[in-house]
């Protein structure tokens, strides 16, 4: 994504090595998928032995670390959305 004079910090940051609104969304997607990871779901569960296996977290530093990062990400797609970023991105890789 292009910077403009007029885009926050926070959303460049957010978006500086992203191109399209999709791969804004897969991003979006693995973070809201590696959140639910991060549950620590071996001390949650704790009858069967497969969870404590598959899940190796078992503490909420990570899903704590994580909700923050993936709503910023959210925001910051709204942001662009909203002010057109993401056509000036293309219009940017067009000329190129």
């Amino acid at each position: 994504m292009e910077k403009t004079a007029h885009m926050p910090i926070w959303v460049y940051l957010a978006f500086s090595s992203i191109n399209t609104r999709k791969a804004a969304l897969l991003l979006i997607a693995a973070c809201a998928v590696f959140t639910a990871y991060c549950i620590p779901w071996s001390v949650l569960v704790t009858d069967r032995d497969w969870v404590g296996k598959f899940f190796l977290i078992d503490d909420w530093s990570w899903f704590a670390m994580m909700v923050p990062v993936t709503i910023w990400y959210w925001f910051s797609l709204k942001w662009a959305d909203r002010h057109a970023a993401w056509a000036v991105a293309d219009s940017a890789s067009a000329g190129k």
